[in-house]
């Protein structure tokens, strides 16, 4: 069956509009770095389990997201499934995640990627990135507009800042992109936090 946007998804939005609205209060910067039509891949940090909510909540775009594999089980099945996910086996190094990504790119939506792969839990400031988020670009001709995430998710506390960078075009070599890409939102993550 063809990747396409979700009828749920456009229900659910208004309500996460409002959620992130009322409780975060986001700064959010480079809005116009998102094309409003055709085939992008959103890639960035990955720091709390509502930066997937928080994305859906500050820019117009369905974004299909590759989520673990765990989600599309038991009572998130529904939710996963009515947001247009893409299901990853984190255990093995996923190929029908990577076709199902690069599918729904060949079909002009949009894709959201943590390359981290999980939450960063740990002192760093961003993980080491799979690649997985380069080579759809590159397989499809897409471009990758890179995403950082920072500030702390308080209740009211206007700390949360959402950015996304230029986007960026893909070449070959593929390790050498990843590592730009990386040094990339690493690098702003550093720079957001020094201006806070």
């Amino acid at each position: 069956m063809k990747p396409k946007d979700t009828i749920f998804y456009k229900v659910v939005r208004p309500l996460v509009v409002f959620f992130i609205k009322v409780f975060f209060h986001p700064k959010v910067k480079g809005l116009e770095n998102i094309p409003n039509t055709g085939r992008v891949l959103l890639a960035g940090n990955h720091t709390k389990w509502l930066d997937p909510v928080m994305l859906v909540g500050v820019q117009k775009r369905q974004i299909h997201f590759l989520a673990k594999e765990e989600l599309f089980h038991g009572i998130t099945k529904f939710i996963a499934k009515g947001m247009g996910c893409i299901p990853v086996n984190r255990k093995i190094h996923d190929h029908n995640a990577l076709q199902g990504a690069i599918d729904y790119l060949n079909n002009d939506l949009c894709i959201g990627i943590f390359p981290e792969g999980t939450i960063n839990r740990t002192n760093k400031t961003i993980m080491d990135f799979k690649i997985g988020a380069v080579k759809s670009c590159y397989d499809t001709n897409t471009m990758l507009v890179p995403f950082v995430i920072t500030g702390k998710y308080k209740i009211f506390g206007k700390s949360i800042t959402v950015e996304f960078l230029k986007p960026i075009k893909i070449g070959n070599d593929l390790t050498k992109e990843n590592e730009k890409f990386m040094k990339l939102v690493s690098d702003k993550i550093k720079e957001n936090k020094h201006e806070r």
